[in-house]
């Protein structure tokens, strides 16, 4: 995988066609959420497209904390503001990422793309391998006919950046029910071999909330997987 297959430079701006991003989201993170389909009505470049572009860009950090708080689509131009602790992309002056850094930094594209490879194979099985069993659990789901799950950040905390073989697995997980909306956090641990190197968060929020329905929770899985296996 080379990231810059995914994103077109224009001088020092930063561009994502829809096939650019359609296929990072499909064959990179495994995620078939229709708004990132080619000839979606409602099209968005995916979120953890965005963080990649920035780790391609401006380095792994031991540490780090991003928030997305807009989206952006193929017609959108991304500018970057960098400082020592902050990096921030933004599209016609609003932020879409802004993000927070500490600890050591590598800008060696084996080891980002390592770790963008292992985080976006796990945020992409949020759904639905880890949140359809919290949804059970507290008996709510997702609206079938308007699903409506927005990725509001994520964090990271690795132990070093010396690492060989790096995988995830995923920790502890909750959710948040009040009323019709709900908060997700999505824990994992990072694992170099059999050695822990690492650990974070996947936060999201859900709306439209309903009573969990097993037969109507079936037929969005299946209607899911359909997709996933027809660009298999």
């Amino acid at each position: 995988m080379l990231l810059k297959d995914f994103y077109t430079l224009d001088g020092e701006l930063i561009r994502f066609s829809r096939e650019q991003a359609s296929r990072f989201a499909k064959e990179v993170a495994g995620d078939f959420n229709p708004i990132h389909d080619v000839d979606a009505k409602r099209f968005c470049v995916p979120g953890d497209l965005l963080f990649s572009v920035m780790l391609d860009r401006h380095g792994l950090s031991q540490h780090m904390k991003a928030t997305f708080v807009g989206m952006i689509t193929e017609a959108s131009a991304v500018a970057t503001n960098v400082c020592s602790k902050e990096i921030c992309l933004s599209s016609e002056d609003k932020p879409c990422v802004e993000a927070t850094r500490s600890g050591d930094i590598t800008t060696e594209s084996a080891k980002i793309e390592q770790f963008v490879a292992a985080y976006v194979a796990y945020s992409g099985e949020s759904f639905p391998t880890l949140l359809v069993p919290l949804m059970r659990k507290e008996g709510v789901m997702i609206n079938p006919q308007r699903p409506m799950v927005m990725y509001t950040d994520m964090s990271v905390q690795l132990d070093t950046l010396e690492f060989t073989t790096l995988t995830i697995k995923p920790a502890a997980s909750s959710f948040d029910v009040q009323g019709k909306r709900g908060n997700v956090t999505l824990g994992f641990e990072f694992f170099d071999g059999a050695k822990k190197v690492g650990s974070g968060q996947k936060c999201m929020v859900l709306s439209g909330l309903r009573e969990f329905d097993e037969a109507a929770m079936y037929d969005v899985i299946n209607s899911y997987n359909a997709k996933r296996y027809e660009a298999a």
